[in-house]
């Protein structure tokens, strides 16, 4: 499975792509679109057309997106709703289906927590994908996006939530299989005693 995984942004919109090989999540390639301070039109135009390459280039078999999240102001969160739909276009250009992540999910995916910054996600990345050295932020925040639905974190195709209490990714798993053992030993411990 090779996914495209974009973090869309009117100024700049992160893309990386990675393919999951058995177990492991390999990264291909990761960049930043850069579109200036062009007037909003011409800059849409820039994130489509490059989207447009980079899936020419890599031909994902799949797209993942980070889903709208709430602004501090209402502009802010229209700007990023017109840059989200350049590249939903772009995906749908390709017949890609779009698979959409809220930005806490991916978080807690790849860093463990809902509440991670930016330089904590992007080290995560680095580590989960084995890289030696950082892509840009954007670029990182791309790639833990494609990471995300890598772990098959529960995203339908767009316009679908996540379910509450879905899987949350490695950091989860590993809670999860960390706390299970302890458990098996404590019952284990009680039942020898």
């Amino acid at each position: 499975m090779r996914v495209l995984g974009v973090d869309p942004g009117t100024q700049r919109t992160g893309w990386g792509v990675v393919e999951r090989r058995r177990r492991r999540i390999v990264p291909l390639a990761s960049g930043v679109i850069r579109t200036g301070k062009r007037p909003l039109p011409a800059r849409l135009k820039i994130i489509h057309d490059s989207l447009v390459t980079v899936i020419g280039e890599w031909s994902p078999d799949q797209f993942a997106l980070e889903d709208i999240f709430m602004a501090k102001h209402a502009n802010a969160a229209m700007k990023l709703g017109h840059a989200r739909g350049a590249a939903m276009l772009a995906a749908a250009g390709a017949e890609l289906a779009v698979h959409e992540y809220p930005p806490a999910l991916v978080k807690r995916t790849v860093a463990g927590r809902g509440g991670a910054d930016k330089v904590q996600v992007a080290r995560m990345v680095a580590v989960i994908l084995g890289l030696d050295e950082l892509p840009g932020l954007d670029a990182t925040d791309a790639l833990a996006i494609a990471i995300t639905h890598c772990q098959g974190v529960a995203a339908p195709q767009s316009g679908v939530r996540a379910k509450k209490g879905a899987p949350r990714g490695i950091a989860a798993r590993a809670a999860a299989a960390k706390a299970a053992a302890a458990a098996a030993a404590k019952a284990g411990g009680g039942k020898a005693g």
